[in-house]
């Protein structure tokens, strides 16, 4: 076996270990909330919901799925998007058109589950609205990749940073353009569908099965992410990632090569915001403004740009912290000391120092590629050289 089969072979062994823990971690969060916790005295039930409630948990699974489809525009090709949370603001509206009574001048029902007296109106089946979602945010993908994908670096972000602003926008003021209410401006797209997967209807309150559906997606979403990565699109981002002279000189298609991976980066922010309106049952447009994109992008950064599994615990560990870590370890630490600080108050002031520390200490993330790793710390090896160099030279 050669050196690089041999690292294919590590990294296929790796992926391997990584998939069977996040399967087993859903497994038994899915078992604990249908079988243990229901007949579990009230204290054990209280700390579950406070420090692992079900519904936060399933949010977790929705930013693992946006934070995996910009680490396709940003981890693998190396372009810095800013305005990411309008895909998920699209992709939630096609599911507040395609599931919901809000078009209500049509009567479409294709497999859909419209909830009882709310039967006019657009009724779709799950499993379309997911690929029609997928499908509509990549075109928008195109549209807003197509004539700024030829800018670079700071260019390029203040550009996604425009779309990423106007896209919500034109949502929370879409109730009237034209005469023709689109979104239903800030009061949003309310009554989706309960989701009918093979028989079985998830209701409203029907949490473990929801938290499973968009477990499920967030699982197809590594497992694509990964095939992308060792497949020769991926190998032709990364190329570009490290060097774009050399990648063009190489013969790889520059513009066209970023444009699949705004395209198929878009695919997954529109998943989730279709993932996203299910859960909550609706599409809010005040829910998508710029704090969005770039909690996306620290989820990103911080886990390791690149590395799928890295910007999965990324992704667990933000967001986890802003839903209930903050809040828990905060009265925690209330209790122990007698102290009265209101720790969800300084959430950003607490969120900036951590990027501050991650950025001076471990640029490379909580688990950074391997490629990433060597860049990053390609400063440290030259010093190392230099040293050594010296050493050498002085000893003579």
């Amino acid at each position: 076996m050669t050196k690089l089969q041999a690292a294919h072979h590590a990294v296929g062994v790796n992926n391997k270990k990584w998939a069977i823990g996040f399967s087993t971690v859903v497994g038994v969060i899915f078992l604990l909330n249908v079988f243990v916790l229901p007949n579990a005295n009230t204290q054990v039930q209280r700390f579950f919901n406070a420090w692992f409630s079900l519904n936060s948990l399933a949010e977790i699974m929705i930013w693992i799925l946006m934070a995996l489809g910009l680490n396709i525009i940003v981890g693998y090709a190396g372009l810095l998007d800013l305005g990411y949370v309008a895909f998920w603001a699209l992709g939630g509206y096609v599911a507040g058109w395609l599931m919901s009574p809000f078009l209500s001048q049509f009567q479409v029902d294709f497999f859909g589950n419209p909830r009882p007296g709310l039967e006019q109106g657009i009724h779709f089946n799950v499993f379309i609205v997911l690929i029609l979602g997928g499908v509509f945010t990549a075109i928008w993908g195109i549209i807003i990749g197509g004539p700024t994908l030829r800018l670079k670096s700071d260019y390029l972000a203040l550009v996604t940073l425009g779309f990423g602003e106007i896209i919500p926008q034109f949502m929370l003021n879409g109730s009237d353009i034209g005469g023709l209410n689109i979104t239903n401006g800030a009061q949003g797209i309310g009554g989706l569908d309960q989701p009918k997967i093979f028989g079985y209807t998830i209701g409203t309150f029907d949490l473990p099965a929801k938290f499973l559906m968009v477990s499920l997606m967030a699982g197809a979403m590594i497992f694509f992410s990964i095939r992308l990565r060792d497949g020769r699109l991926g190998r032709a981002w990364l190329a570009i990632r490290e060097d774009e002279l050399a990648a063009s000189m190489m013969g790889v298609p520059l513009w066209r090569t970023k444009f699949s991976s705004y395209a198929i980066g878009a695919v997954g922010g529109g998943i989730g915001g279709v993932g996203f309106a299910i859960l909550i049952g609706g599409v809010y447009a005040d829910r998508f403004n710029f704090v969005i994109s770039i909690i996306i992008l620290a989820m990103v950064v911080l886990g390791g740009m690149g590395n799928v599994w890295g910007v999965v615990v990324g992704a667990t560990v933000l967001a986890w912290v802003n839903a209930v870590g903050l809040v828990q370890v905060g009265e925690l630490i209330n209790n122990t000391f007698g102290t009265k600080f209101n720790f969800p108050s300084y959430q950003f002031l607490l969120f900036g120092l951590l990027l501050v520390l991650m950025m001076l200490f471990r640029r490379e993330g909580f688990l950074p590629e391997a490629r990433m790793r060597m860049v990053m710390n390609e400063e440290k090896l030259e010093d190392v050289e230099k040293v050594t160099d010296d050493t050498k030279i002085g000893s003579h």
